[in-house]
């Protein structure tokens, strides 16, 4: 005889313990989650003013740029309208005397055309006339003036600005660049560096002064006050004038004005100045480097080295390098 089945009872002590100890799980990770619910809002809290106070301190530094940006503008905009004021003058003046003159204008602009072009650096007719005739027969050379070649379309001077020099020879090398320049009535670019290859015009390094009048009377005026730091030895100065300005198609003129020579070996500056000023398919130099020797350590008998050996230098760059080295025997201007 079959025995009967156990009922099943769905709802027993152990489903309910299970059902019992889930909501009992839920209940504590609920009771946890609210526990820590403070402290995660407080440092959002924190981390959230952090931020704001740095975007605050970046605003304020943002506007105190922007106004002194502003006043800096103001200012300038202020000089432009100065310098548009003092244009329209000269403008102004300028319309009145070529109303005035305009005849007188018009012949004295022909007539300096017209002197320009007969003091063109190359061997012009005239030139030819005032040249030996053992010139005439050799064309290779180029036109003389009292020893300076004068064939060149720029002009560099490269001065040497030392306490001896300023102190004893300026009024001399103020006069001997007036005279270089009176050689040579136009040329298409100058600039003058000292002799550690500082330049008087810092607006026009690494290009050239347009030759205006103007351009040398200020160069002139410039010479009189210009003080420039000075190692009393012409190679830096010479070295980065040749390298900035050397073009294959450029004739160039370079004058060292100098009395000391207190640098290394005189052959290893040779051979830097002749690797980097190139000669033309004729074997002439492209840079000319002429030299001019003050007399300034003649009556310091502890620096006569120095002096023997820039003169040495001076005439064998210039022997180098097509140009001439004349040395001083005085220091009247």
């Amino acid at each position: 005889m079959r025995k009967p089945r156990r009922p099943i009872e769905v709802f027993s002590l152990s489903f309910l313990d299970v059902i019992s100890c889930g909501f009992g799980a839920i209940i504590l990770l609920l009771v946890l989650s609210l526990a820590l619910e403070p402290a995660t809002l407080e440092n959002i809290k924190s981390d959230l003013s952090g931020s704001i106070k740095q975007i605050e301190q970046e605003r304020e530094e943002l506007i105190t740029k922007s106004q002194a940006l502003q006043s800096e503008l103001d200012d300038k905009k202020a000089v432009l309208a100065d310098i548009n004021e003092t244009l329209e003058q000269l403008n102004s003046k300028l319309s009145e005397n070529q109303n005035n003159t305009a005849v007188e204008s018009a012949t004295a602009q022909a007539q300096l055309k017209n002197e320009l072009q007969s003091v063109l650096q190359s061997l012009t007719e005239e030139m030819q006339r005032l040249l030996s005739e053992e010139q005439q027969k050799t064309p290779e050379k180029d036109a003389v003036i009292g020893g300076i070649p004068v064939d060149s379309e720029y002009i560099i001077f490269v001065i040497d600005t030392s306490g001896s020099m300023l102190t004893a020879a300026w009024p001399k090398v103020i006069r001997k660049v007036e005279e270089v320049l009176s050689v040579y009535p136009h040329v298409k670019g100058i600039q003058v560096i000292n002799d550690m290859g500082r330049y008087m015009f810092s607006g026009y390094a690494g290009r050239w002064i347009p030759d205006t009048p103007a351009r040398r009377k200020e160069v002139i005026r410039q010479l009189h006050s210009w003080k420039s730091f000075s190692n009393s030895s012409p190679v830096e100065g010479i070295e980065h004038a040749v390298k900035t300005y050397f073009k294959k198609d450029a004739r160039i003129s370079l004058y060292v004005f100098g009395d000391d020579f207190s640098g290394g070996n005189i052959d290893a500056v040779l051979q830097e100045v002749a690797k980097i000023n190139k000669k033309d398919v004729s074997g002439k130099s492209r840079v000319r480097i002429h030299a001019f020797g003050f007399p300034v350590l003649y009556n310091n008998p502890n620096l006569g080295a120095h002096r023997a050996r820039f003169a040495h230098l001076m005439r064998l760059l210039a022997e180098q390098n097509a140009g001439s080295f004349v040395g001083l025997t005085d220091l009247a201007p």
